[in-house]
């Protein structure tokens, strides 16, 4: 199991949207993937766990994975959510 920690650097957050572009890069991996803010954790591949978490710009969260690919996995979304989705346009 890899764990690590990131802070939302999204200046909205990890909005509806958001939530739907980390999901789709959580799929990508075999890999159980959960993430938690708080004390509320929730499989981030699943939109309304990851939307539910009200992620706001300056939260901090773990993102656990346990699987073949896990390093690979929590590396690529923490990458993500670090650049504050810098791939993802944001409206």
């Amino acid at each position: 199991m890899v764990t690590r920690t990131v802070k939302v650097k999204n200046k909205n957050g990890i909005h509806l949207r958001l939530a739907g572009e980390l999901v789709k890069a959580a799929s990508m991996f075999s890999s159980e993937i959960m993430i938690s803010k708080d004390s509320q954790e929730v499989n981030a591949k699943s939109i309304l766990g990851v939307a539910s978490l009200g992620a706001e710009y300056g939260a901090e969260l773990v993102i656990k994975a346990d699987g073949e690919d896990e390093e690979e996995a929590v590396s690529y979304l923490v990458k993500m959510i670090d650049s504050g989705f810098a791939e993802v346009k944001d409206e």
